[in-house]
């Protein structure tokens, strides 16, 4: 691979003059790029060669206007010097040259096409049968209805239809043939555009060869079946017949450039997951930030084709079981069930909540004597999990029923509706589920006519007969929920023992379910509760509720509530209310699970989990932040300067890592980084050289809008230096700089593992948790906290904590640093625990980033013979503390993700490369492994960038990051 210094030699060779000449850029299909606004480029026959059209597809080549102008905007960046002036310009500088010239040669170049295929469109004799439909004149309305798709395949040879599609994908064959794949909602077929004398023209030909991907078009043809000489047509949903194409219309096409093609998204997993796959992945993230985009893919349009399916078997079945549908209000005016997970709101300056589900409505629906009642509805969770199954917002199918003499009525009822519903599925959707599979690969859900019903205590004797056991090494019990790993264990056990994916487990400890659940008078440690699951995965609980006013109060007060607060809720009960079950469950996670998606956000329309909305630089938002930082530790800050004006001494690189830092810049203040400094800012970038690479870690410490400046000053240097870059861990802001201004490749395999402290209880959300800081508790530790005050004595015996923890560590070690607690400590906030003979088992150590980005939980470690539970214990109090101050932002630190993932720049055979060895890195050092541990924390990924100039991060670069982590420090 081309080093960058042989990027630029290259560069620097080309003069003013080649840069003005040069042409549109060409793109993998060979299609001829759309003019500014959007529509096609239509030239006479006659004229076809003279006009020189061109067909190279510029779908995703260079940026839309509004790009650059945001571009502009982000970055103010000057107009470069020109050559004339004396000034040596550098490589950025030759690039935003060429381009600006690039793009008034391009305008130019565009007026004169306009113009000239204007007069060609009005020249051609059959102009009727082809062009853009003016969206401005109305239209005749059509003599007949449209056809769809999906009926072609039920036409005979032959047959006239019209129809309105999107392009493809588009393959030219000669100057007389372009095959045309045209796609409506999930379904796909050929269209073949030949030319005939008196019917179609060449140049109506050549002009279709330029439609835009994803342009929208009315279709006149004769269906017809592919030549005899040819096969079936095996990259559509329709194989055994094609359509002529005798007339072609634009009904719309875009306007702007692409983030991506549909047809990326719309390939079957087969075709990536080939040895000599040349396909270019579209990362998950790149999806769902431009969802309309993704969701015209044939399995996006499936999926939500069974969604739809799923309500209405729901509403159905229900309605022919005398269930009222009913629609609850969202806004309330207390907590539902619990305070720990909702959203408030400001409700004309009273507080509100939103409705974490319709329990409460639908319990007193029943006491309002409706006996049965359904809803479809949205349901919030304020919960701050980021996991492959949870939303923060989502649909809710629930019911509830007044029972006749025993609760199992309320289960046998809801097991009928789900198998119902499963089956109809599986009948009526044949075609989305199978279209589905080709992306997301899975078996049918399998649904015996008799449901398997297992009580608890059952299976948990299931798992321990299996040898499963707990993270602690601990069996499980009767009386405690079961872990999400537990119960996809449990799934695999029923598999192998009933040979069905679909089951209930019955009977629940009494102590894991709502205030309302009512007890199994015969066994008062359970409770009348059932859960049904799906693949290992819970899908619906339910159960009996309490129906008596007295017993209710009880078991709410038990659990903290007060029933005053509730008052319109326990009134219902109080005026006397049936004996009443019912269950809940989400629709997003039955599509998931019933077409094993992997991700539920792939089953939500527009998904909302705790990273949905931006974060946007609000100073009065940041002013906050830094004001409830400051109640845990506030050392100095310091600003970097205005390019230009005079200034002193260049600020410290702790009090820059204080002002603009996140978790990796505190690696900085290790010695084994080079730290360069930008004398016209103060701003400072660390690196390592290692193997001819500037090893580099983390964003430029300085303000956003001086990150060119910084960054361009700093790549100088370094070619100075006659070292190549690799940056790693830097955030959006730095790498949309890189990417999309110097055309750098970037990919994502490292995330930021954040939690907001006020809205995660790790004591509360997680049971292993909450039992390992219970056997701390009986261990009798304590905990200490401490800063700039330490005396050297304890400093001292922390110290040799350390080092013990250092020795007793196995294993090849991949660290920005090394384990030196004790600098900066102006930046630093320490907590320790000891035992019952006073001797420190656990530390933690707070470091001070930006306000925007709180603090890192720099440092958690476990002393050698510290107790059971002593990290976890620690780790709880700390993340509180935080909490109970108002930082709604920590870190701790940078961890792997599962797999690398593509963002700018990479495509075909250099993706796969970077996977493998990813893959096998990770594999090797378990990468991974930290993530794990933190993710009990509740802890949530934010993507950072691995960014690299082109042919800069071959195996000697990867081999260089990877020596240098491993380098003692």
């Amino acid at each position: 691979m081309a080093s960058l210094k042989k990027v630029l030699s290259k560069v620097v060779t080309h003069s003013r003059s080649s840069s003005k000449s040069s042409s549109l850029q060409n793109a993998p299909n060979g299609n001829a790029p759309p003019v500014a606004n959007g529509k096609t480029d239509p030239v006479a026959n006659g004229n076809a060669e003279k006009l020189m059209i061109s067909t190279a597809d510029d779908t995703n080549a260079g940026n839309s206007a509004a790009q650059e102008q945001q571009k502009a905007e982000d970055h103010d960046l000057p107009r470069p010097r020109s050559l004339a002036d004396g000034h040596k310009m550098s490589f950025t500088e030759m690039k935003e040259e060429r381009r600006a010239d690039r793009e008034v040669h391009d305008d130019e170049e565009y007026r004169a096409r306009k113009a000239r295929m204007k007069k060609a469109h009005d020249e051609d004799p059959l102009r009727d049968n082809w062009g853009d439909l003016d969206p401005n004149t109305p239209q005749p309305r059509l003599e007949r209805p449209v056809d769809n798709l999906r009926d072609i395949p039920h036409k005979n040879e032959g047959d006239s239809v019209v129809f309105r599609a999107r392009v493809h994908h588009i393959r030219p064959l000669g100057t007389k043939i372009v095959f045309i794949i045209l796609r409506h909602q999930f379904m796909t077929v050929q269209g073949v555009l030949t030319e005939e004398p008196g019917r179609v023209s060449q140049i109506m030909v050549r002009w279709a060869e330029g439609l835009t991907r994803e342009t929208i078009v009315l279709v006149r043809g004769v269906v017809q079946r592919p030549p005899p000489d040819q096969e079936e047509v095996h990259s559509t949903s329709i194989h055994e017949y094609e359509i002529k194409i005798c007339q072609l219309h634009v009904i719309a096409s875009p306007s702007v450039n692409l983030p991506f093609q549909v047809e990326d998204v719309s390939r079957p997993k087969e075709y990536y997951d080939r040895a000599d796959a040349q396909f270019s992945r579209v990362g998950e993230r790149t999806r769902l930030d431009n969802r309309v985009l993704d969701l015209r893919s044939p399995a996006s349009q499936s999926i939500f084709r069974i969604h739809a399916g799923v309500c209405d078997f729901f509403r159905t079945f229900l309605t022919e079981k005398g269930f009222i549908e009913i629609h609850s209000p969202k806004l309330q005016g207390s907590a539902t069930e619990s305070g720990a997970a909702v959203f408030k709101v400001d409700y004309f300056r009273r507080p509100a909540y939103l409705a974490q589900s319709p329990q409460l409505a639908k319990q007193m629906c029943i006491a309002a004597d409706m006996e049965r009642v359904f809803e479809i509805g949205a349901v919030f969770r304020a919960e701050n999990s980021n996991t492959h199954r949870h939303l923060t917002e989502f649909t809710g199918l629930d019911l509830e029923m007044a029972i006749d003499s025993d609760y199992h009525e309320v289960m046998d009822l809801l097991d009928d509706l789900l198998k119902h519903m499963f089956k109809g599925l599986q009948s009526k959707f044949r075609d989305e589920i199978e279209t589905v599979k080709k992306y997301y690969p899975h078996e049918d859900l399998v649904v015996l006519d008799e449901t398997p019903r297992i009580k608890f205590a059952e299976g948990i004797r299931m798992l321990n007969e299996s040898g499963w056991t707990e993270e602690d090494g601990r069996q499980l019990s009767e009386h405690e929920d079961l872990s999400t790993r537990a119960e996809q264990r449990l799934g695999q056990l029923v598999r192998e023992k009933y040979g069905a994916d679909f089951y209930i487990i019955d009977k629940f400890p009494l102590e894991v379910r709502p205030f309302y659940t009512m007890p199994d008078p015969e066994n008062p440690k359970t409770c009348n509760s059932y859960d049904f699951f799906v693949r290992g995965e819970e899908i619906l609980s339910g159960g009996q509720r309490i129906h008596t006013a007295p017993f209710l109060e009880e078991r709410m007060k038990e659990a903290g509530i007060d029933p005053d607060t509730m008052k319109e809720y326990v009134d219902g009960f109080r005026w006397g209310c049936p004996p009443h079950g019912g269950g809940g469950v989400g629709l997003e996670r039955i599509v998931m699970l019933f077409l094993k998606l992997g991700n539920i956000r792939w089953s939500s329309l527009f998904p909302r989990d705790p990273r949905s909305f931006p974060i946007h630089a609000v100073d009065q938002a940041e002013a906050a932040l830094a004001a409830a930082n400051s109640l845990i530790l506030h050392g100095p800050e310091s600003p970097t300067f205005q390019a230009g004006k005079k200034h002193g001494e260049l600020p410290p690189l702790e009090n820059l890592i204080a002002k603009y830092g996140d978790a990796t810049n505190t690696s900085w203040v290790d010695p084994a980084w080079t730290i360069w400094r930008d004398k016209a800012t103060g701003a400072a970038v660390g690196y390592i050289p290692q193997d001819g690479f500037a090893v580099t870690f983390g964003n430029p410490l300085c303000a956003l809008d001086q990150i060119p400046r910084v960054v361009k000053a700093y790549l100088a240097h370094l070619h100075e230096e006659g070292l190549k870059p690799v940056w790693c861990c830097v955030d959006r802001a730095t790498e949309r700089y890189l990417a999309e201004e110097l055309g750098w490749g970037a990919v994502i395999a490292v995330a930021e593992e954040r939690i907001n402290p006020t809205e995660v209880d790790p004591a509360e959300t997680d049971k292993t948790v909450r039992r390992k800081i219970h056997r701390a508790e009986r261990e009798g530790v304590k905990i200490v906290e401490c800063g700039l005050d330490m005396d050297d004595r304890t400093r001292q015996m922390l110290e040799q904590r350390c080092k013990e923890w250092e020795q007793a560590r196995r294993g090849t070690q991949i660290h920005l640093t090394g384990v030196r607690p004790f600098d900066d400590m102006q930046h630093r906030k320490y907590f320790y625990v000891i035992d019952k003979d006073g001797k420190p088992c656990a530390m933690v150590v707070l470091a001070q980033l930006s306000p925007k980005h709180g603090f890192q939980i720099k440092w958690a470690l476990e002393f050698p013979g510290a107790p059971l539970g002593a990290i976890e214990y620690i780790l709880t109090y700390v993340i509180k503390k935080l909490g109970d101050a108002g930082v709604k932002t920590a870190t701790f630190g940078a961890g792997a993700t599962g797999k690398l993932q593509a963002v700018d720049n990479v495509h075909g055979f250099r993706v796969k490369t970077l996977e493998k060895a990813y893959n096998g890195l990770s594999t090797t050092f378990n990468l991974s492994g930290k993530g794990d541990f933190r993710s009990k924390f509740g802890t949530w990924r934010d993507p950072l960038y691995i960014c690299y100039p082109k042919g800069g991060l071959g195996m000697k670069g990867i081999e260089a990051i990877m020596t240098m982590l491993q380098k003692p420090k």
